[in-house]
């Protein structure tokens, strides 16, 4: 899973393609398909996908990654805000409560 953050700047990320020939990404989320055209940059076997992407946090998103018609590549894409290393799903929503835990023994 790809993460990335909600941004207006552009951000990377990079997969491993069926093959080295690719034009373009459409990301699929709750509120339908986006399509986005980039120029794929290569290291070794990685294929570099950069752009500015217009995704929200908290959401869980698709993508795949064309050349023409074919697809090259299938993901999913994770968008949040939070540190990566200190991520908690329950960041700013969890509310502890407290009971006393009395019981009765017949």
């Amino acid at each position: 899973m790809i993460i990335l953050e909600e941004s207006a700047l552009t951000q990377e990320f990079n997969i491993i393609p069926r093959k080295n020939a690719a034009d373009k990404v459409v990301i699929t989320g709750i509120e339908g398909d986006t399509e986005y055209l980039f120029t794929p940059t290569y290291t070794s076997y990685y294929m570099t996908v950069s752009g500015i992407f217009n995704l929200k946090e908290g959401q869980q998103y698709t993508f795949i990654v064309y050349d023409d018609t074919d697809e090259v590549h299938r993901g999913r894409i994770f968008c949040t805000n939070q540190d990566i290393n200190n991520f908690s799903i329950n960041d700013g929503e969890y509310t502890e409560t407290t009971s006393n835990n009395d019981f009765i023994i017949v």
